[in-house]
C-alpha cells in the first residue's frame, strides 16, 4: 500500500464498479474511505449483467458521422439497435441535441482519442491490479473481433484503424478465414462475414464477479461499505459540500466522489450543477454453455446488430441494444429477440430457453467521454461518471485517475479534458 500526502475521508457515492475502483485506489493511497449504495451488495444494478468486455480498442462514441441517417434507419427495423420511446423529457432532448452536435468528423477524432487514453490506461491499470491481488473473475486475455457482415461496415473500420493506429493500439484487420481461425465457433457462419477488426489487447471477465471480489479486498484495506442506505441528497454550502443526507442518517467527510452512474445528474441538479449524462438502457442474455464447438472462445461483436457475445467460464454473455426510455427497466421481448436472433446466427452454443434475461441503464454523455475530475462548484466534490457502455473497460483507470487527483498527485494521463469544464467552456 502507498501512503497519500495527507490522510483525508472520502465518502463514495454508488459500490458499481467505478465506486468500488474509486474506493479501492483512495484506501490503497492511505485515505480513510465510506461507500454508501442502497442495494445489499456491490456490483447489482448498471455493473450487475453487463457485456462482459474489457474493450479498450472497441472505445467508441455513438456520436459520429451518419449516425443520423443511421438512426433513421434503424427505426424502421423491428431488430434495430437503437429505439427512441417518444416522452417529454426535456433532458433527453438537450441530452440529444448536444449527441448531434458530435456527430462530425472533427468532434469525433477527439471524443475517440480521449476514449482510448482513459480506457488504455484502465486496462493497463486492471493489469497491475490482478497482478498485485491476484483477483478472478472468469477472466480472459484474449482479444476481441468486431464483425463486419457488410462492405460498408468494411469500409467504415478503416477510419477507425486510422486513430487506433495514431492512437499505438495494436489491431489486424481479418478475412473471414482468418476470423475462423481465431473464433472456430464461427466456421458454420462464416458466409455471412465479410471481415473483422482483431483487437489482440482486449480482455473479456465478469464485473460483477470483479466489483464484489474487489470490494471484498477493499474492505480489507479498511473501506467501509455501508449498503441498503439510500441516499436523499447532499448539503451544500456556498463552496463546499457538508455531508450526505441518507435513510440512515447524515455522513459526513472531508472529500466526496459521486459515482451513482446514471443517477448522478439527479443528485446535483438541486445543486444548480447540469450534468450531462442519460441513461441509455441496455439488456443482456446470460446463456448455459451447451456446446464449446459452437461458443466464442473470448468475446466478439456484431455490427450490424450491435450485440456483444464473451464466454464467462461456462456461460455465454450476449448483452447489446440501446434504449432511451428515461429510467425505466421494463424488460422488453423486442430487444430478447434482437440478442437471441444475433447470436443464434452467428454461435449458437448456449441454451437460450435457461437465459437469464437483464437489463440496466449505462450514463451516456453526449461526447462518450466519462466525466473524471472536480465538480467545478464545490471544491471538495469529485464526479466519476458518465462511462456509458465502456464503465468495466474504464473502472481501474477512472478509479485510479480520481484517487491520484483526491490526493494532490499529477495523474498519469493527461486529464483536464475529462472534466465536468469541457461542457462549460
Amino acid at each position: 500500500m502507498t501512503t497519500g500526502r495527507q490522510q483525508v475521508k472520502v465518502i463514495v457515492m454508488g459500490a458499481g464498479v467505478i465506486g468500488v475502483t474509486t474506493a479501492w485506489y483512495l484506501a490503497r493511497q492511505g485515505h480513510e474511505v465510506t461507500v454508501i449504495d442502497r442495494q445489499p451488495a456491490a456490483a447489482m444494478e448498471t455493473s450487475f449483467a453487463n457485456a462482459g468486455q474489457v474493450s479498450p480498442g472497441y472505445s467508441t462514441p455513438w456520436a459520429m458521422p451518419g449516425l443520423p441517417l443511421k438512426a433513421l434507419g434503424w427505426m424502421l427495423k423491428k431488430d434495430s439497435p437503437l429505439v427512441i420511446r417518444a416522452r417529454l423529457d426535456l433532458p433527453m432532448l438537450r441530452w440529444m441535441t448536444q449527441l448531434l452536435a458530435n456527430c462530425n468528423a472533427h468532434a469525433y477524432d477527439i471524443n475517440k482519442a480521449r476514449m482510448l487514453r482513459v480506457a488504455e490506461y484502465s486496462r493497463d491499470c486492471l493489469t497491475e491490479l490482478r497482478a498485485e491481488t491476484g483477483i478472478t473473475y472468469d477472466d480472459r486475455q484474449k482479444g476481441l473481433i468486431q464483425l463486419f457482415r457488410t462492405q460498408a461496415q468494411l469500409d467504415h473500420a478503416q477510419d477507425d484503424m486510422r486513430l487506433l493506429t495514431e492512437s499505438n493500439v495494436p489491431h489486424q484487420l481479418l478475412d473471414p478465414a482468418q476470423i475462423v481461425a481465431r473464433e472456430p465457433g464461427l466456421a458454420h457462419a462464416s458466409h455471412l462475414l465479410k471481415g473483422g477488426l482483431y483487437l489482440p489487447g482486449d480482455e473479456s471477465g465478469d464485473a460483477h464477479m470483479f466489483t464484489q471480489r474487489l470490494s471484498q479486498k477493499a474492505a480489507e484495506l479498511g473501506v467501509t461499505f455501508r449498503y441498503e442506505t439510500r441516499i436523499e441528497g447532499l448539503d451544500a454550502s456556498a463552496t463546499g459540500i457538508m455531508g450526505v443526507r441518507t435513510s440512515a442518517g447524515r455522513v459526513t467527510g472531508d472529500a466526496y466522489v459521486l459515482a451513482l452512474g446514471s443517477y448522478s445528474p439527479l443528485m446535483l441538479r438541486p445543486l444548480g450543477i447540469r450534468l450531462p449524462v442519460y441513461p441509455v438502457k441496455g439488456y443482456s442474455l446470460t446463456v448455459p454453455l451447451t456446446d464449446e464447438t459452437r461458443a466464442p472462445t473470448s468475446t466478439v461483436n456484431d455490427e450490424s446488430y450491435k450485440v456483444a457475445m464473451t464466454r464467462l467460464g461456462d456461460r455465454i454473455r450476449i448483452g447489446g441494444t440501446a434504449e432511451l426510455t428515461g429510467y425505466s427497466l421494463r424488460l422488453s421481448p423486442d430487444r430478447r429477440r434482437t440478442l437471441e436472433r444475433s447470436f443464434s446466427e452467428l454461435f449458437g452454443g448456449g441454451d437460450l430457453t435457461r437465459a437469464t434475461y437483464w437489463t440496466g441503464l449505462r450514463p451516456n454523455t453526449p461526447d462518450g467521454t466519462p466525466v473524471i475530475g472536480p465538480s467545478g462548484r464545490f471544491g471538495n466534490l469529485w464526479l466519476n461518471t458518465g462511462h456509458g457502455t465502456l464503465g468495466w473497460t474504464m473502472a481501474c483507470g477512472s478509479g485510479q485517475l480520481l484517487a491520484d487527483l483526491i490526493d494532490g498527485r499529477r495523474p498519469a494521463i493527461p486529464h483536464l479534458d475529462l472534466s465536468i469544464s469541457r461542457y462549460t467552456a
